[in-house]
């Protein structure tokens, strides 16, 4: 499979007064296209961190994020923010519904920003919300749905554009261990049907064997990589 993601030297350093706090250091990597990846390390690691420079979210202090061979670290604040919303899908910890807005709505509204009629929208947004089992609560609001309803719907808004790549950041944090696992097999399902680059940020190593590689942060470095065969086998790449 060809590159898609490439990291080379990638930095961040976060100033705080006096202080200088090293997030990442001399970050390299390189993840495929299709291919499943795990960020696993504990609060503080430099996980998320890491996942928000290759969203585009925050700029390096130094190196490059070189995705679909566009350098992120380049380009414009407005170049960055068409390029997520034509390339890369969110699943939160936290869902980040709109709670005025019914699921079909939560779902649709980025299609919006895409310039996709109305009507398109709303039937993509309802075969989406029953993909990941919820035809019958398409006019529910987040607070008439259970936390993992509210993940259903957060995932569905994540890849109803068929983004190239979505990013999982901590996407069972809040969820119990049934609904954990019916969560992982729902995203990994969806992205090896679409055969999109799922990246996950998670501190639980349940949830990292679901992943082609495990990539462990401690302290801003790769501390290693670990291949998960079976997976790799599963996936062909």
């Amino acid at each position: 499979m060809k590159d898609l993601i490439v990291l080379k030297n990638l930095r961040k350093v976060y100033r705080m007064g006096d202080e200088k706090i090293v997030a990442l250091n001399d970050i390299n990597l390189t993840i495929r296209d299709g291919e499943f990846v795990c960020l696993l390390g504990t609060s503080g690691s430099g996980k998320s961190t890491l996942l928000n420079m290759m969203a585009g979210l925050e700029k390096p202090t130094r190196g490059e994020i070189i995705i679909k061979n566009h350098h992120l670290e380049k380009m414009s604040e407005k170049d960055v923010t068409k390029f997520r919303q034509l390339n890369i899908g969110f699943v939160f910890q936290s869902y980040n519904l709109i709670p005025t807005l019914s699921a079909l709505e939560n779902v649709s509204l980025g299609l919006t920003f895409k310039g996709v009629p109305k009507a398109k929208r709303d039937k993509m947004a309802t075969d989406m919300l029953k993909n990941v089992g919820l035809e019958k609560r398409l006019h529910h609001k987040p607070s008439e749905m259970s936390g993992g309803q509210q993940q259903r719907v957060s995932i569905a808004r994540a890849f109803v554009g068929k983004p190239r790549i979505v990013f999982a950041d901590e996407p069972t944090g809040n969820l119990d261990t049934k609904t954990t696992f019916e969560v992982m097999d729902l995203i990994t399902g969806m992205a090896k049907e679409w055969n999109q680059t799922l990246i996950i940020v998670t501190h639980d190593t349940e949830i990292s064997v679901y992943a082609h590689r495990v990539v462990s942060i401690r302290d801003g470095n790769i501390e290693k990589i670990t291949i998960n065969e079976d997976i790799l086998k599963e996936g062909n790449l």
